[in-house]
C-alpha cells in the first residue's frame, strides 16, 4: 500500500522549452498530495514553456542548478517538451544531476521527451520504458526496453507518453514516490 509523500521533496528540473501542461500538472498533483516542489534550472531567475506550438507562460526558478544537490530532494520530476531535455541533455551539470538521483536509488518520473536526459545520464539501460513515440529507437539503442503505454513504472523510474497521459502519469508517480519513501520493513 502507498504511503504518503506529505512534505517529501522533490526537484523538477526544467530549462526554456519545457512542456507546459507536462511541469504544471504533475507538480499542482504533487503539491495537491503534500509534496514539497522546487524548479530547479539552469537559469536564474525565471524558465518559459511550450504549450504545444508555441512559447507559453514563464515560471520562477526555485533553485539554481549550481546550487542544488540530489541530496536536498527524495525525488526527480522531468517535464518533456522538445527543446527542454534536448537542452538540458547538452549540460554536463543537468547531466550528472540526473545521474545522482539514479546513483541514490531515489525516484524519478520523466514524461514524454523527458528520457533524453536520462540517456545521457546513462540510466536508460536495463529499464523497461515509454517516452514520446520519436525516441523508441533513441532508448532502444541506448539498452531500455521501449514498450507503447501511457505510464510505465519499472526500477524506481515512472516514464509516461504525452500530455493525454498524465493522470495516468501522476498516479504512477505518486505511487512511486509515496513506495519509495516508505521506511525498509525491519527484519
Amino acid at each position: 500500500m502507498a504511503g504518503s509523500i506529505q512534505d517529501y521533496k522533490i526537484a523538477i528540473l526544467a530549462t526554456d522549452g519545457f512542456e507546459y501542461v507536462e511541469l504544471v500538472r504533475p507538480r499542482k498533483a504533487l503539491d495537491d498530495a503534500g509534496a514539497k516542489t522546487s524548479l530547479v534550472s539552469p537559469k536564474t531567475d525565471r524558465v518559459r514553456g511550450w504549450n504545444f506550438t508555441d512559447w507559453g507562460d514563464e515560471l520562477s526558478v526555485d533553485v539554481h542548478l549550481d546550487q542544488a544537490s540530489s541530496a536536498d530532494f527524495g525525488a526527480l520530476l522531468l517535464p518533456g517538451g522538445v527543446i527542454n531535455p534536448d537542452s538540458l541533455r547538452m549540460q554536463p551539470k543537468a547531466v550528472a544531476f540526473v545521474k545522482s538521483f539514479f546513483d541514490a536509488g531515489k525516484p524519478v518520473a520523466s514524461i514524454c521527451h523527458g528520457p533524453w536526459t536520462i540517456i545521457n545520464a546513462g540510466a536508460a539501460r536495463g529499464r523497461r520504458m515509454t517516452s514520446w513515440p520519436s525516441l523508441e529507437i533513441d532508448l532502444r539503442n541506448a539498452g531500455a526496453q521501449w514498450v507503447d503505454e501511457e505510464a510505465v513504472t519499472d526500477q524506481g523510474l515512472v516514464t509516461s507518453r504525452k500530455p493525454d497521459d498524465i493522470p495516468a502519469f501522476n498516479r504512477a508517480m505518486i505511487d512511486l514516490f509515496s513506495r519509495a519513501r516508505q521506511p525498509a520493513a525491519a527484519d
